[in-house]
C-alpha cells in the first residue's frame, strides 16, 4: 500500500506504510496487562504482541507446584476463558492484530482467543493474528515445549489445518529463529534450522491429510517467520535477503506454489536480546536501533512487524516508560525518517549479493544435512541441531571473554560514569509484586466455584477423545474454553493422551571452547578432587519452568572443560528433584540457573528442603538476572556465591567455585 506524503518545499512523494508496531508486554495479571495494552495503543502501538506466564506457556495452573515463582512474572497469566476475557476488555478483537507468543499450548490459547471473540460477537473469520506455535525451536532452545515430537507435530498442523478455513487471516503459525539466535546460532544456523522447521511442518500438514492439495498453496501463504537482528547488522541484513530468496525457492521448487502471493516470506521480528548488556546498559539504546534498521533498511526483505526489547531488560523488567521509549524509537524511524520512500537501496550491491550467495550455499548445505536425517524432528531427537547450537554458544562465549569479540562496556571501554537512568535505583525496573501468585490463585479457585462442573467434565472427555481418535483438536478445546475448563485442566488431558518429553541438552557431547587459563584451574580441581578422594562434582540445576537453559549449559560444558564431573539433567526440576539428584549424586557444590525472576522463591525452597534431609554442607551458587537487592537477600539466605551478567569470564566463575570447595571442612 502507499500514501501520499507532504516533503518540506518539494513535490509530494510516495511513501510505504510501516511495518506493524508492537511491543512484546504482559506481567502480573491480565487485568494488568490490560491496562498496558490500553495504553500502548493509545501511544500509538498498532498490534498487540502477548508475553504469557511461564505457567501458561506450559500447560500448568497457577496452583500447580510448578508454578510455584512463576506466575506472572514473564509474561501474563491465563488460566481460563474469564482471564482471557479481561485480558482484551475494551480492545475490539475483530480490528485488532494479535500476536501470541506460545507455543506447546498454542491450540488452546487460540482455542481462549477466538472464545474470547466470540463473546464479543466477532466472527472467527474476522479475527487477525499469529501464534507462534512452533514445538522444534523449543526442544532447540526456549524449553517451553510438553509432549514428544510427534504429537507435537501433531497439534501444530491440527491448528494450521483448522485456520486456513475457520480463520483464513490468521497465522497459525511462526517459524521461530529468534531463539535459535538467542542460544548461539550463527547466521547460517537459523537460516537453515528455521526452513527444516518450516518444511517439517508443511510435510505434516500434507500427511495428515486435512487440506485438499488444492488448497495447500493457501496453508503455505499464512506460514509466517519471526526472526532475529543481531549487531552484525551488514550481515543481518544479507540474512534476511537470503531468507527471503530461499524460502521463495523452496515453496516454488519443493511444494509446487506457484502464485507469488503465498511465496512471499512474511515475517515479524524481535531485535537481539541476548546482546543487551548488564553493565551501562543505555548502550543499549544504540544497539536496539542498529538491529532494527537489518530489518527496516531492505525494502524487499522488510519486516511485517517489529518489536524492541527494552534498554534495560538485561536488568530485569522494564517498565511501561521504557517500552514508550523503544515504541518512539519504531516511530521516528518510520514516521520522520525517508527510509518508506524509497525502493530496495542494496538491489545491485554487489557485496551485499555475494554475502547472500554466500549464506544461501551455506545454508543448504545444511539443510541438506538435515534432510539426510529425516528432517527436523529426526535432527532434533538425535540431538544434533543442539549440540551444533551449544558449541556455537561455547564459540561466543570464549570469544567474548578473550576479546576476540569486543562488546563494548563488558570487555572494552568499561570504565564509566554512574547512569542517572539506572544508578543502582530499586525503581529503575518493574518488579512483579509476589502478591500478584496469590490473587491469580484466589482467582482461578472463584473460577472452578463458580463453573458448572458437569459441563466441564464433558468438555474434557470429548477433548480427550479428539486426541486419542486423532481428531482435529481446536473444536473440542473452544468448546472446552466455553465450557470453563482450565489450562491445566486442558494440559492434563493431553499429558494423558500424549505423555511428557525431556529434549537433548546437548552438552554431553557439545566441542569444547575454552577461554581464560583453564588449564590453572584444571590442576586446581585435580589438586582438590585429591583432598575429597573422588573427583569434584557439580550439579548444575534448573528449578522451575524457566527453559532458557543457555547459560546453564554453558556453564556445564566449562565446568565438564574444567575436569569437574557435572551432572546437568535440563530444565524444568522442581526444587525436591534437584535435592534428591544431589543425595543420589554426592555433589559437591549446587548450581542454579534462573531467568525468569523467580530466584527469591525458588532458591529459598531448594535451600529449605536441602535443610530437612541434612544437605547443609553442600554450597549452593545462582546465577542469572538477579538485582542487586535480591543478591543480599540470597547471600542472606546461605547462598555462596550469585553470579550475574556481568560475570561473563566462565573460566574465573570455574576458579571460584573451586576455591569455594576449597575452603569446606571435607575439603580439608
Amino acid at each position: 500500500m502507499k500514501r501520499e506524503a507532504a516533503e518540506t518545499g518539494a513535490a509530494k512523494v510516495s511513501r510505504d506504510e510501516p511495518w506493524l508496531i508492537r511491543t512484546y508486554s504482559g506481567h502480573s495479571s491480565a487485568a494488568a496487562s490490560n491496562a498496558l495494552y490500553r495504553t500502548n495503543l493509545a501511544r500509538g502501538q498498532t498490534g498487540l504482541s502477548v508475553a504469557f506466564d511461564l505457567p501458561t506457556q506450559t500447560g500448568y495452573d497457577a496452583d500447580h507446584v510448578l508454578a510455584r515463582g512463576e506466575v506472572g512474572k514473564v509474561g501474563v497469566p491465563i488460566s481460563h476463558l474469564g482471564d482471557m476475557r479481561t485480558l482484551f476488555d475494551s480492545i475490539p478483537l475483530g480490528r485488532m492484530n494479535t500476536s501470541m507468543t506460545i507455543n506447546a499450548t498454542a491450540a488452546w490459547l487460540l482455542a481462549l482467543y477466538i472464545a474470547a471473540a466470540e463473546e464479543q460477537g466477532v466472527k472467527r473469520s474476522d479475527l487477525q493474528g499469529t501464534t507462534q506455535n512452533d514445538i522444534i525451536k523449543e526442544y532447540l532452545s526456549r524449553g517451553t515445549y510438553i509432549f514428544p515430537p510427534q504429537p507435537s507435530m501433531r497439534l501444530i498442523a491440527d491448528v494450521i489445518s483448522f485456520t486456513y478455513k475457520e480463520v483464513p487471516k490468521w497465522n497459525p503459525m511462526n517459524v521461530c529463529s529468534y531463539h535459535l539466535q538467542e542460544a548461539g546460532a550463527t547466521p547460517v544456523q537459523e537460516l537453515a534450522y528455521a526452513l527444516a522447521t518450516a518444511t517439517s511442518v508443511l510435510d505434516a500438514v500434507k500427511q495428515a491429510g486435512q487440506v485438499p492439495a488444492a488448497d495447500f498453496p493457501k496453508v503455505v501463504g499464512r506460514i509466517s517467520f519471526f526472526v532475529n537482528a543481531g549487531i552484525r547488522f551488514l550481515t543481518e541484513v544479507c540474512k534476511m535477503r537470503a531468507f527471503t530468496e530461499l524460502w521463495d525457492e523452496i515453496t516454488l521448487d519443493r511444494y509446487g506454489v506457484t502464485d507469488e502471493r503465498f511465496r512471499r516470506f512474511r515475517y515479524g521480528v524481535q531485535v537481539n536480546s541476548l546482546g543487551l548488556t548488564e553493565q551501562q546498559p543505555e548502550n543499549n539504546v544504540y544497539r536496539i536501533l542498529l538491529e532494527m534498521l537489518a530489518v527496516t533498511l531492505s525494502k524487499d526483505a522488510r519486516a511485517r512487524s517489529v518489536q524492541l526489547p527494552a534498554w534495560n531488560e538485561a536488568l530485569g523488567l522494564p517498565r511501561p516508560w521504557d517500552q514508550q521509549w523503544s515504541l518512539r524509537c519504531q516511530q521516528i524511524l518510520a514516521f520522520e525518517t525517508d527510509l518508506l520512500e524509497f525502493g530496495d537501496i542494496f538491489n545491485g550491491s554487489t557485496e551485499i549479493g555475494r554475502k547472500v550467495a554466500e549464506l544461501k550455499a551455506q545454508a543448504s548445505e545444511e539443510l541438506a544435512r538435515i534432510e539426510a536425517m529425516g528432517g527436523a524432528i529426526p535432527a532434533v531427537e538425535a540431538s544434533y541441531m543442539k549440540q551444533r547450537l551449544v558449541e556455537s554458544n561455547a564459540k561466543r562465549f570464549a570469544a567474548i571473554e578473550s576479546g576476540e569479540m569486543t562488546v563494548v562496556g563488558v570487555n572494552k571501554f568499561i570504565e564509566t560514569a554512574p547512569s542517572p537512568l539506572s544508578g543502582g535505583d530499586a525503581g529503575s525496573i518493574l518488579v512483579v509484586d509476589d502478591k500478584a501468585e496469590h490473587d491469580q490463585i484466589e482467582s482461578l479457585k472463584a473460577w472452578r466455584a463458580s463453573r458448572d462442573d458437569a459441563k466441564v467434565k464433558a468438555a474434557l472427555a470429548e477433548l480427550r477423545r479428539a486426541a486419542v481418535e486423532g481428531r482435529n483438536i481446536m473444536e473440542p478445546s473452544i468448546a472446552a474454553a466455553h465450557a470453563g475448563v482450565t489450562t491445566g485442566e486442558w494440559g492434563a488431558t493431553l499429558r494423558e493422551v500424549f505423555g511428557e518429553y525431556r529434549a537433548p541438552t546437548g552438552v554431553a557431547r557439545a566441542a569444547s571452547a575454552p577461554a581464560g587459563d583453564l588449564d590453572a584451574v584444571r590442576l586446581k580441581v585435580d589438586a582438590v578432587s585429591a583432598k575429597l578422594g573422588r573427583r569434584l562434582k557439580f550439579l548444575v540445576g534448573k528449578p522451575g519452568l524457566d527453559g532458557h537453559s543457555n547459560g546453564a549449559e554453558q556453564i556445564a560444558v566449562r565446568a565438564r572443560d574444567a575436569g569437574m564431573e557435572v551432572v546437568y539433567e535440563g530444565i524444568r526440576s522442581t526444587p525436591a528433584q534437584i535435592v534428591n539428584a544431589a543425595l543420589e549424586e554426592g555433589v559437591h557444590v549446587i548450581g542454579l540457573s534462573i531467568l525468569s525472576g523467580s530466584h527469591v522463591a525458588l532458591v529459598a525452597d531448594v535451600m529449605e528442603k536441602m535443610r530437612e534431609v541434612g544437605l547443609v554442607d553442600v554450597p549452593v551458587v545462582v546465577g542469572g538476572i538477579i538485582p542487586p537487592e535480591d543478591e543480599a537477600k540470597l547471600k542472606a539466605s546461605g547462598v555462596a556465591r550469585v553470579y550475574t551478567p556481568k560475570d561473563y569470564q566462565m573460566t574465573d566463575i570455574m576458579a571460584d567455585i573451586v576455591d569455594l570447595i576449597d575452603t569446606l571442612p571435607i575439603a580439608a
